[in-house]
């Protein structure tokens, strides 16, 4: 018979992250801003969030660092968005998660628009390590400071994520 397990929900920076950035308006707007449409109106148009969520996203975004807001026009006071370093951070993580939808979430591929890098190949981004240039996968990572319960092991097959 199995006993039951307290509860040890593990410190992680990808929680820290979703506080940040895991909602869709959040999301939404970060795309918008990559691909070069800064101005409120223009998001709200192309991201069909409303417009006090949105604000309240942009708000949410700039206060964590993640986009910087400039004004553009005095009377009335009229801003653009942009990436910060920390945001830039983020382009190859968008396009992943675009390329994944594209794959595994697109029921109309007729749809789907083709992104290329700028050497003019189709863009499917892949995270590598920055040391040795290896692809990452689910058996080439493992944690080097934290001790993972025996359950997470035998799930992952035996590495550590």
């Amino acid at each position: 018979m199995r006993r039951a397990r307290t509860p040890d929900p593990r410190v992680c920076s990808i929680d820290a992250a979703m506080r940040i950035l895991g909602e869709k308006w959040a999301l939404l707007a970060l795309r918008e801003i990559v691909f070069g449409v800064r101005r409120f109106d223009d998001i709200v148009f192309n991201t069909g969030a409303a417009r006090n969520i949105l604000a309240s996203r942009l708000k949410s975004l700039e206060a964590a660092g993640v986009i910087t807001r400039e004004q553009y026009e005095t009377n009335p006071a009229r801003y653009e968005y942009r990436l910060s370093e920390a945001g830039e951070q983020l382009i190859t993580i968008l396009h992943t998660i675009r390329d994944w939808g594209d794959r595994y979430a697109r029921t109309d591929p007729e749809n789907i628009v083709t992104f290329r890098h700028s050497c003019g190949a189709v863009l499917h981004p892949e995270t590598h390590c920055g040391a040795c240039g290896e692809v990452l996968g689910p058996s080439s990572v493992i944690t080097a400071d934290r001790d993972v319960h025996q359950s997470d092991l035998a799930a992952a097959g035996g590495a550590q994520a």
